[in-house]
């Protein structure tokens, strides 16, 4: 739910180059694709991919199902696209964050690499607009400001370097989460 002091509209959101900053609700965004903080296993979970899968519908779940028979599911820093079902957006990117470990299990890495696979697929399909949720702080554990900062850098460097996606949406859940992203957006 959107703070007294959010945007209605993440397009109203505070603008740093072509990255926005959006404090609400990740299923109701309206971006081309919003990303989901997955598990391997692509079936749906707790927190943030619980909440896509139930908003999103049985076709999210169909499609997940389907790439599982594919390929086995998706490990972590990997991602891959379903349809977005009955979502605003059009498409899900699904990632898998690392488990937090302490820092000295490649997370970084792994982090990292979520945002320039799910930023790739973005290109590919050439879409305008995709929004993130923050990887991995959940469940997950990793560090908030360690993971913002993360977010931030991966973007600035993948949209220095393509056209699409247009728009990067960071979407934060609170005010704590708003800080740290503001903190390495002003970095």
């Amino acid at each position: 739910m959107p703070s007294p002091t959010s945007p209605s509209s993440w397009r109203d959101a505070p603008i740093f180059g072509r990255i926005r900053l959006y404090q609400g609700d990740i299923t109701r965004l309206d971006t081309e694709a919003i990303v989901n903080a997955a598990n391997t296993s692509l079936l749906g979970g707790g927190g943030v991919d619980g909440a896509i899968h139930r908003a999103g519908g049985p076709a999210i779940l169909e499609a997940c199902r389907q790439i599982r028979a594919r390929q086995g599911g998706c490990p972590p820093g990997e991602a891959v696209l379903t349809p977005g079902g009955r979502l605003p957006a059009r498409y899900v990117i699904h990632t898998v964050g690392p488990v937090w470990q302490g820092g000295h299990k490649q997370e970084p890495e792994l982090l990292a690499r979520c945002y320039r696979n799910s930023l790739a697929l973005a290109e590919e399909k050439q879409l305008e607009s995709v929004a993130f949720p923050g990887i991995s702080t959940g469940i997950y554990g990793y560090p908030k400001a360690e993971a913002a900062a993360i977010a931030v850098r991966e973007a600035r460097t993948f949209l220095a370097e393509h056209a699409f996606p247009a728009t990067v949406v960071f979407v934060v859940f609170d005010e704590e989460a708003r800080r740290f992203y503001e903190q390495a957006l002003q970095t």
